[in-house]
Order: structure tokens, then sequence, then C-alpha cells
């Protein structure tokens, strides 16, 4: 029987990023559901301050050179790799010149956000997809985790059902405390919109705070992960209204195990 196949995408992986709760997991999650039988896909963000020399990088010339279109301009996508030795895992890194370079990762040194914010998870979440599609690897369960991953349930669903990569492919959004002030740009929504995402699809980013951003990822998910026991409770009730399958952080002692089962319950 053919090895069941998760693709994990991140907001933060250690060692490429600082520790913490999201970035940890972006790290032994995949390590441990490899090592439950499964074989595993992996990708986050190139951001500017991930040393490429420290930590290997180099670019994968034949996934390289597509343009994505956000908001009316290309954006020329660039593909890159890295091994994490001790897991026996690959990292695939979505780079482009214009959203990455530079050397913080989503708020400036005075911890403001960047004002591109929305077109960078745009490029991102489709980054991804456009990658694997050429890599012609169907995952039969997607995991994404924070906010900055969140258009991925819904560009499954809307963009690229019809695609035989992703046909058969569930999704499983985990949301974490990972809360911003304010919004993200106003046309989030329209920029968003593709051939398969209609304006309608996206009413939530009307108003694009992070409360609606992640509601958007949950209407579209097959499963729900709470990554945190303190998640907003207005998105706790908004999972329960959806009546989808939903998970609980078990702890970092026992979350590998609680995860796979979830992923076993959905795949199924």
């Amino acid at each position: 029987m053919a090895k069941k196949r998760v693709l994990f995408i991140s907001q933060e992986i250690v060692p490429y990023l600082p520790e913490s709760e999201m970035a940890n997991i972006g790290r032994f999650l995949p390590q441990g559901i490899q090592d439950k039988g499964k074989e595993i896909r992996t990708f986050m963000p190139r951001y500017g301050c991930i040393n490429e020399r420290r930590n290997q990088l180099h670019e994968v010339i034949r996934l390289s050179g597509m343009n994505l279109i956000i908001n009316d301009t290309d954006h020329p996508l660039i593909i890159k790799v890295a091994s994490i030795q001790a897991a026996r895992m690959q990292v695939y890194f979505i780079d482009n010149e214009d959203y990455f370079q530079r050397k913080y990762t989503i708020s400036d040194e005075e911890g403001n956000f960047f004002p591109d914010n929305d077109e960078r998870s745009i490029f991102f979440a489709r980054g991804v997809f456009e990658t694997v599609r050429k890599l012609r690897w169907a995952p039969d369960l997607i995991y994404c985790q924070g906010w900055f991953t969140a258009l991925v349930p819904l560009y499954l669903k809307k963009e690229y059902h019809d695609d035989p990569v992703f046909s058969k492919t569930k999704v499983v959004f985990s949301t974490y405390n990972d809360k911003f002030d304010g919004k993200l740009d106003e046309k989030f929504g329209e920029k968003a919109i593709t051939e398969g995402v209609s304006r309608k699809d996206v009413t939530l980013l009307k108003d694009p705070t992070h409360t609606n951003i992640n509601k958007l990822a949950f209407q579209y998910a097959d499963g729900i992960i709470f990554n945190h026991k303190d998640v907003d409770d207005e998105l706790r009730t908004f999972a329960s209204d959806l009546k989808k399958p939903t998970l609980e952080y078990p702890g970092e002692q026992s979350y590998i195990e609680a995860y796979s089962d979830f992923f076993d319950k959905i795949i199924e």
C-alpha cells in the first residue's frame, strides 16, 4: 500500500527562525509524522533574516522561474531548499526579491507590520501550490499553521480542486495566539481573487483582521486545530458553529501522537 503523503506549510520553522511554539511544531511535527511512516514535504517563506550560507540553502533551478501575478504585477517565484540532517528532512523555501529580501519576518525593527503582508501571504500560498504541482507530488493532506498560511484552504478548495495533484487532498488549518493589532491591507480580498476564487468566496476579507483571516481558513478547512490554550473565544465559537472536526492542543509532550491520529481521521 502506498504511503500517505502530508504537505506541511509553516509560517516559522526552527532552526531557520528563533524558537517559538509555532517554529518548534513546524520543525518536529513533520519529523514525527515521517517517523510514523508517511511521506512528507515541508515549506516555509525564505525571510531575509535566514542566513543562506549557514543553513546551506540553494536554489532549485528546475522549480524556479515562474511568475505569479498579484495586484496586476508579475513577481518571479524562486524556490530554495535546505536539509535538516538530523531529521532526514528537506525544507523548501518560497522566495521573491520584492517580498522576502528584508531583514525581518512580518514586522520591521520597530515592530510595525509590513504594509504588503497581505500580498506576501498570497504569494507564499500560491507559490507552494505551484511548486507542488511542478513536483507532481499529490498530497493526501495539507497541514498549514499560522495566519500567514490562512489562504491555503481557500485556494485548495476553489483554485486547485480540479487539478489532479490536489483533487483528493484534505486540509487541516492550525491556529495560534499570534494575534496582530489592526488589519491587513483593505484590498486584501480583491488581491486574493483568482480564476477559481470569486469576490463572494473572500467576503470575510472585507475586514481583514486576524480573527477574520483565521475564520476564512476555518471556512474552507476539513479540520481545525487550536494550537494554543489562549485562542480567541470568537474563533472557538465560529469553529463550533461550522461543526467540523476540531482538536485542542494536547501539550508539548503528546501533540505528535494526537495530530497523527487527527490527520488519519481527516484523510479517511
